[in-house]
């Protein structure tokens, strides 16, 4: 299992509906809205790190809202 935290930026006003959407992705554990230099901590949770891929660059990139994002694996 791989386990992967993605970071977003959201346009303004938009952080409670992507959080919503994210949420929805099959693979994002939770997306949980933050105060700080990002909007929305989603952790993905996945079989194999090609998942995290597709999650992060196939899936959350994608919704309309969402004005950047990264993405980090966890190693433990």
């Amino acid at each position: 299992m791989v386990t992967a935290y993605v970071m977003v930026k959201a346009h303004t006003g938009e952080a409670d509906r992507l959080k919503n959407s994210i949420e929805a992705i099959d693979g994002v554990a939770s997306a949980h809205v933050v105060a700080g230099d990002v909007d929305l901590i989603a952790k993905v949770d996945v079989p194999a790190p090609a998942d995290v891929k597709e999650i992060a660059a196939g899936e959350i990139q994608e919704i309309d809202g969402i004005e950047d994002t990264q993405t980090y694996v966890a190693m433990e």
